[in-house]
């Protein structure tokens, strides 16, 4: 009897230095566990506050760009308004020069008919003085037409002179709008990067809300979510020709607006983002002193949506009430099932 009692006594002594350092061991390992927990927290910490600065200067630079590309664009309007100037006058001074060479023209056969006149004039007449006299008169003429000639000579020049300025200052004008021309292709294309860049953040955002409210949400009735967009049917939150929201409706929606608060607040601010609430109805119409048509009756539905998502804290400019009214059917059928279908409400998490 004693020899087993002390038997009893040595294994209990034995066990318990065993558990004390199985104990110690997941202590080590609950403390390792936390440690790589706060250097994760720490370093993911840090890839948030740099991608925050990197959205900044993007914001930043799409900012310089859009400024640029409206000067550029306000000194290629003026650049086209002095060319087409230019061209106006370019074409009155070729006018121009063309009638002074008829002119010159003209008077040059005016002068060889004088000459060829006084000739005849010479020959006809025997007296030498009258013909001498003639032919004077004659001189006198041709001197004047050739004065005039010489006139009209200079002017022509002169003005080929100016043509040729013109034409250069022309040339010049086109070089520098085919300059601008490709600067102003070139911040589009670098603009259009920029926006796509925010549009892709967007969609990533759009794809976690969506995936938060399947985990969320999972296989209700009534409810479900088509691409990118969250579908209520209609009984799950008015109840027939109302747009107040039901009792059971609120439930129903205190999930998806918990997942929104989520993510909103990790979405940067220089994305401008918007939950936009869509009404929809069946094809049956609707006349009450309320709703006159299927329009009121979709828009104050989406608006209720809208008034709740509020009252839980989603900031107003973030929500957006639309009514479609029947014009966006999901089913053409006219049985009860595809009226249930198109009587729905609809949220998509989309840009401003």
């Amino acid at each position: 009897m004693a020899l087993a009692r002390s038997r009893t006594r040595r294994a209990s002594i034995d066990i318990w230095p065993g558990f004390v350092d199985a104990l110690a061991q997941l202590l080590m390992v609950i403390i390792f566990i936390l440690l790589v927990f706060t250097a994760g927290q720490f370093f993911l910490a840090d890839a948030l506050s740099g991608r925050d600065k990197a959205l900044q200067e993007l914001q930043q630079q799409v900012s310089e760009l859009n400024d640029l590309l409206a000067l550029e664009r306000s000194a290629n309007v003026d650049l086209r308004a002095g060319a087409a100037s230019l061209s106006a006058q370019l074409q009155a001074m070729l006018a121009e020069r063309e009638a002074l060479s008829a002119q010159v023209a003209e008077l040059a056969a005016k002068t060889k008919a004088q000459a060829a006149q006084a000739d005849q004039l010479s020959a006809a007449n025997g007296r030498p003085e009258q013909a001498e006299k003639a032919l004077a008169a004659e001189r006198e003429t041709s001197r004047a037409a050739r004065a005039q000639v010489e006139q009209l000579t200079a002017s022509v020049a002169a003005l080929r002179e100016q043509l040729a300025k013109i034409a250069a200052a022309l040339e010049l004008s086109e070089t520098k709008t085919k300059e601008q021309q490709a600067q102003i292709v070139e911040l589009g294309r670098r603009l259009n990067l920029a926006l796509a860049s925010k549009v892709q953040e967007l969609a990533r955002y759009r794809s976690e809300f969506f995936g938060r409210l399947r985990e969320i949400i999972g296989d209700r009735p009534g409810i479900r979510i088509v691409g990118d967009r969250f579908v209520f049917q209609s009984e799950v939150l008015f109840t027939p020709g109302s747009a107040d929201l039901a009792d059971a409706a609120k439930p129903q929606l205190d999930p998806v607006i918990a997942a929104l608060r989520e993510i909103s607040g990790k979405i940067p601010h220089d994305i401008n983002w918007v939950l936009r609430v869509d009404g929809h109805t069946d094809r049956r119409p609707i006349n009450t002193a309320q709703f006159p048509s299927n329009w009121e009756l979709s828009a104050a539905r989406a608006i209720s949506v809208v008034r709740y998502g509020i009252a839980q804290g989603i900031p107003a400019n973030r929500l957006a009430a639309t009514g479609f009214a029947d014009q966006q059917p999901l089913d053409p059928g006219d049985g009860e099932e595809a009226f249930r279908r198109n009587r729905r409400i609809e949220l998509k998490l989309t840009e401003r």
